[in-house]
């Protein structure tokens, strides 16, 4: 299994956003709509093995997975669509219970250290950013759970977090990449056995 949680900062917590605004109106959902896609999406194929958890400003967290996902399309706004009607029933999330609003989408009322708590117990955590150690000198991981943030630097307590309990920093290249770049260049880079087998 492979998963990825995104912190999105500034993304929304309700529904009242416009699809048609996504990258402005919604707190630069559209970061992390290309995030899900970058996670989910081969050339006429979707990846069941993957799971993907965004952090919407830590307040609610919507999961996607794989194994069950369906109504995903390999544009933005649908996938924001799903993650607009994840908010819309926000209210039938009950403490850490969370409430499936279409098939392979769930939405939890848990913000970074919740979700992490929840989605890091069986995982090798490798945290993706910039000034980690080079992807291709790291051996590929067990089940490895990606973490990286949006736009935005991670926040003090989730670095803070990370430093203590993340198995592995890596960067995956010499120049910074968004966020759903950087998760295409993981995908690659355990779909080849560390670069080694094409």
């Amino acid at each position: 299994m492979r998963q990825f949680l995104v912190v999105g900062h500034d993304a929304p917590t309700d529904a009242d956003f416009s699809l048609d605004d996504i990258a402005g109106g919604a707190g630069r959902l559209d970061v992390l709509c290309r995030c899900v896609n970058s996670a989910f999406f081969l050339s006429h194929d979707l990846r069941e093995e993957v799971q993907v958890h965004l952090v919407l400003a830590d307040e609610y967290t919507v999961s996607f997975d794989g194994a069950d996902l369906r109504r995903l399309n390999p544009d933005e706004r649908s996938t924001a669509a799903l993650i607009k009607g994840a908010l819309e029933e926000k209210g039938e999330a009950i403490g850490h219970q969370p409430v499936e609003t279409s098939p392979g989408v769930s939405l939890y009322r848990m913000g970074f250290s919740a979700t992490f708590d929840r989605v890091a117990r069986d995982a090798t955590v490798v945290q993706l950013h910039e000034d980690g150690e080079p992807l291709v000198d790291a051996e590929p991981p067990e089940d490895p759970l990606f973490v990286l943030s949006d736009h935005n630097d991670f926040a003090e307590a989730e670095a803070d977090r990370l430093a203590e309990e993340a198995d592995r920093r890596v960067r995956v290249g010499p120049k910074r990449l968004h966020a759903d770049h950087t998760i295409t260049v993981a995908h690659n880079y355990l779909d080849t056995e560390g670069y080694e087998r094409y």
